[in-house]
């Protein structure tokens, strides 16, 4: 199941608390058109019906069915610039060395 650093958690709890007031409102992520690769994320009040919601601590996110399948084994950090813009990037989750 995807992870979330604690920056990607603190950013997503920010953008979300901007841009709802709704109990339980997070960043839904999804496919974007016919590019497998091109993922879409925007503020949701909710998941949509057939999304994987992912929970750490404040911070939710709502994963499509195809984005919950691709970003399975993944891990989602974020970094915001001096402007102020958010950064997602996508990275492989470490498999514990045995």
């Amino acid at each position: 199941m995807l992870t979330l650093t604690e920056n990607a958690t603190t950013v997503v709890q920010a953008i979300t608390e901007q841009n709802s007031q709704a109990d339980g409102a997070g960043l839904r992520i999804s496919h974007e058109g016919s590019d497998q690769n091109a993922l879409a994320v925007a503020p949701a009040e909710a998941p949509e019906p057939g999304d994987t919601v992912v929970e750490n601590g404040p911070a939710r996110i709502f994963l499509e069915q195809e984005a919950a399948t691709s970003l399975d084994d993944k891990v989602l950090d974020a970094s915001v610039d001096q402007a102020g813009a958010v950064q997602f990037s996508i990275g492989i989750q470490e498999t514990p060395q045995v």
